[in-house]
């Protein structure tokens, strides 16, 4: 209906093949065989609505021409009507439930007629029950109540699977909505328990279901002998398949990334449809790329990657056109692509295509080690898990652009290498937060000033998205700008600029000049956590830092500066809050936690120190914000 609607055109699904390729979604939800047409209604621009019209799968594949031109006439009439309604000003707005329009009957009894036709249900032999067509009982004989066990009251009203418990299985509901919609006689047979079989014959027509109910020796009996006209059985399978499909369906929806739907679809897929081997490819610069396998060996993968999409192949083929495939032997096979070789000893494949809005996705390839016949309800239900699996994976494509797209963007923003300073070791590290996109705010650097001198600088984006890294990338580049300046003027520039900018974010940093020279340090902060030294006798201190405002609120802020000494030997460690937050947690108790963490940790290189304190955190508890870790480390001159 969105499509007709949207695209001002009569949408014609002519079964449920076309069902499970265009709207696979749908077709897992009603997946039986009937015929529908959507249309919209409209006057000029004007789209008041949609007409929704279904018919039994007896319908002819396509629309006549007498029907199309009834559609559209019909139509017309209602927005014409829709348009009056609302000009006047009492628009057709739609009410809290649907209105439903009793069925059309070919006669109607009176009350002498109804009671003879209640005598003669109650003489014939076994039970029978009338269904409305919401599957509610409006009629049941005293016989099939008996076969039930339950009295009449209580059947009455009443939907035989929400009646009887023991009928509350996939089996009988997917039985009744097979004929309502198909309306093809079917039936199904189920235990109650302790010991009975009783085979349920439903005869579908526009105002209801007749059902019949009838003893029967056990699920997989033959047709009744008394029943003259038997319906067909449920088609064997269809309940299992579904649920199949509604599992991987779940499953899809927390897969991130390709690499995981194509583990996802090969653990889901392979028991579901009792196939021995997978293949999932996707359409990459006119080719397609094996993105996931199971089943199948390395090497034979590798000879069909990245297969051109002008090749003659099943799984080519199936892209292009966007009609599935099936063998179920390789002399099928064979007769379809003469120059077929059966290289991966199978004995019958499903050729499904990957197609989402249109577009081609890929292809999937399920084997079978033997004869493979599939059977009619089995192709539309692999259509449908192919309609899934191509969404989910034009999503993961989406999702690993972009998560590509944030690591570059990371990247480029972050310093490559830090600078080799005489007299100086450092290490840093930076750790993106494990959601969004994972890109933040988070940031570190150290700048060469002169022969001894340099400057180091770490802050903290307020945010976890593209625009908190592109305020990251124009601060770092502002305190680049102003470096050499004593600290507190090069955070009040800052500041400046970013109060100018009014970006809507604010930001923490942490500036200090490195005299290498006189082994000191000048210090200043915008709201950063405090910076934490390890004295060259392995005492730790947490440095107590005038407070600062964080930059972007009050551009005539102030940032006063403190000098402490820096020994060789002695370590200072910058980092972001990322590294100490955590849920529960005071944030004093956490500085103090890493504090006696860095005194812990004697002996070790600045890289070891830094995967040490990371590890440490990450060990401690569940961490939500990036994490930036920056540790300076004055040499005793040679």
């Amino acid at each position: 209906m969105s499509d007709a609607v949207r695209e001002r055109r009569l949408v014609w699904i002519s079964s449920r093949e076309e069902l499970a390729r265009r709207y696979p979604q749908l077709a897992l939800v009603l997946p039986h065989p009937f015929t529908m047409a959507a249309a919209p209604i409209t006057t000029g621009p004007t789209a008041w609505g949609g007409l929704v019209l279904h018919w039994p799968s007896t319908h002819p594949p396509t629309l006549s021409s007498h029907e199309r031109d009834a559609i559209a006439d019909v139509c017309r009439r209602l927005g014409l009507i829709l348009r009056q309604a609302a000009d006047s000003g009492r628009p057709v707005t739609a009410g809290p439930q649907p209105r439903i329009l009793p069925a059309l009957r070919t006669r109607t009894a009176g009350p002498a007629e109804a009671q003879a036709a209640v005598d003669f249900a109650e003489r014939l032999p076994d039970g029978c029950c009338a269904l409305d067509p919401y599957g509610r009982i409006t009629f049941i004989t005293t016989a099939a109540a008996d076969l039930l066990g339950v009295g009449l009251p209580d059947l009455l009203g009443a939907r035989l699977w929400e009646a009887l418990p023991w009928l509350d299985n996939p089996v009988a509901e997917d039985g009744y909505r097979a004929a309502a919609l198909s309306r093809r006689p079917t039936s199904f047979t189920a235990r109650r328990p302790p010991d009975h079989w009783l085979s349920f014959h439903l005869y579908p027509d526009a105002s209801g279901i007749s059902v019949r109910i009838v003893l029967s020796s056990s699920a997989q009996a033959c047709a009744p002998p008394r029943l003259v006209h038997p319906a067909p059985a449920v088609e064997g399978g269809r309940a299992s398949a579904l649920y199949a499909l509604m599992h991987l369906a779940t499953t899809l929806t927390e897969a991130v990334g390709v690499r995981d739907v194509a583990g996802r679809v090969a653990d889901q897929v392979l028991p579901a449809f009792g196939a021995q081997a997978l293949a999932l490819m996707a359409a990459e610069e006119g080719r397609l790329r094996i993105i996931g396998y199971r089943g199948y060996p390395a090497a034979l993968m590798d000879r069909f990657d990245t297969a051109p999409l002008t090749s003659d192949t099943p799984a080519v083929h199936v892209l292009t056109t966007g009609i599935p495939s099936f063998f179920a032997t390789f002399a099928e096979l064979n007769r379809a692509y003469p120059p077929a070789v059966r290289q991966d000893g199978m004995a019958a494949w499903a050729f499904l295509p990957l197609i989402t809005s249109g577009r081609p996705v890929g292809s999937l390839v399920l084997a079978y080690d033997r004869p493979h016949p599939f059977p009619q309800e089995e192709r539309s239900v692999l259509t449908s898990t192919a309609g899934l699996i191509a969404q989910a994976l034009d999503r993961a494509r989406l999702y690993d652009a972009k998560h590509q797209l944030a690591h570059n963007l990371q990247a480029g923003l972050l310093p490559r290498t830090l600078p080799r300073i005489p007299g100086l070791e450092v290490a840093a590290r930076y750790l993106p937060a494990g959601r969004g996109m994972g890109i933040g705010g988070d940031f570190y650097d150290l700048i060469r000033l002169g022969e001894a001198t340099a400057a180091a600088a770490i802050g903290d984006v307020q945010g976890h998205n593209v625009r908190a890294a592109t305020l990251m990338g124009q601060v770092r580049t502002a305190v680049h700008a102003t470096a050499g300046a004593p600290p507190g003027e090069v955070l009040a520039r800052t500041n400046r600029l970013l109060t100018d900018l009014d970006p809507g974010l604010f930001t923490s940093c942490l500036y200090i000049d490195l005299d290498l020279a006189h082994h000191r340090a000048c210090l200043a902060t915008a709201g950063h956590p405090p910076p934490i030294l390890r004295h060259p006798d392995g005492h730790t201190e947490i440095v107590d830092l005038p407070p600062g405002l964080l930059l972007g609120i009050d551009p005539a802020a102030d940032y006063p500066t403190t000098d402490i000494p820096l020994p060789p030997g002695a370590v200072l460690t910058l980092y972001t809050d990322g590294l100490v937050e955590a849920p529960g947690t005071d944030i004093e108790d956490a500085i103090a936690s890493l504090a006696n963490q860095l005194a812990h940790a004697q002996s070790q290189t600045m890289d070891a120190l830094a995967d040490s304190l990371i590890s440490h955190a990450q060990r401690s508890a569940p961490r939500s914000d990036d994490i930036a870790l920056l540790l300076i480390n004055p040499q005793a001159a040679d």
